[in-house]
């Protein structure tokens, strides 16, 4: 057995002796965006430091915590708060509790963030659906040495996000009256932000919205063989020619004002997974 599926079986065996639950969904809450925790029933909190190999989150808004139960039908496991790069961490360690999940049992991944849009026609406020990706973070989860019995050494990435997915989520919004966007998610490393230049370049490449997290998480999903469907919140423009300072705080307060909107929309989804 390979040390990442030793770590593996170690945060399952823990998990499992608090919580025997089998999830059909994984669900990763981004900034701004732990309200849904709040839509799950029967469930069981578990604080990632009570589970082994997992690291602690740093970020303000991130909640640190891993919940078990239901939702919208489904048994599901969600994480209240992820990992990113630039806290120190490595991608291993960023994107273990996705390998966690799918040990758990969970066949599908809904993932979300906070992104600052790059589409001249975003606002923000909005809903985008990530169609598909690009990575700037300059690694990969999948760099070193690979466990065949966890994902091929070359896993295909020509449909990181499911098309039935996407279908279900976009019926979703209709049927919920939410505007819904569709874009391509770039990942820079951060934690800066980016310059105007960056921002052009950006826009130039294809990308409709940026941030900090995601595509590793997107990656070793994909490489376990789950379904992925992804969701940002767009908290701020990134438009070059009119860019204002940006704050943390209005970050964080435009992604509550959208999480209501957007909470609604993963719990449908997650009916009709």
């Amino acid at each position: 057995m390979s040390q990442l599926k030793e770590k593996i079986q170690e945060s399952v065996d823990a998990i499992r002796s608090k919580a025997n639950l089998r999830p059909d969904v994984a669900i990763i809450l981004g900034t701004g965006l732990g309200a849904l925790a709040d839509e799950i029933k029967d469930k069981i909190v578990l604080d990632y430091s009570t589970i082994p190999h997992f690291p602690l989150s740093t970020v303000e808004s991130h909640h640190g915590k891993m919940i078990l139960g239901r939702l919208g039908g489904k048994n599901v496991v969600a994480m209240q708060g992820r990992f990113h790069l630039y806290e120190g961490y490595s991608m291993e360690q960023i994107t273990l509790p996705v390998r966690v999940m799918k040990f758990l049992g969970a066949e599908t991944l809904i993932v979300s963030n906070a992104a600052g849009g790059l589409n001249p026609n975003f606002r923000k406020g909005d809903i985008m659906m990530i169609v598909d990706h690009i990575n700037l973070l300059g690694d990969n989860p999948l760099i070193g040495q690979n466990d065949e019995s966890i994902g091929p050494r070359f896993p295909d990435m020509s449909e990181p996000y499911d098309h039935l997915l996407m279908s279900k989520a976009m019926q979703a919004a209709l049927d919920l009256g939410i505007r819904l966007e569709r874009g391509v998610f770039a990942a820079m490393t951060g934690p800066s932000l980016e310059t105007r230049a960056e921002y052009r370049f950006l826009r130039m490449i294809g990308a409709d919205a940026v941030g900090m997290s995601t595509v590793p998480e997107n990656i070793v999903a994909i490489h376990m063989g789950m379904k992925v469907c992804g969701f940002s919140i767009i908290t701020d423009e990134c438009f070059p020619d009119s860019l204002v300072p940006a704050k943390v705080e209005d970050i964080i307060r435009v992604a509550n004002e959208a999480q209501p909107k957007l909470t609604k929309l993963m719990k449908t989804l997650v009916e009709r997974v």
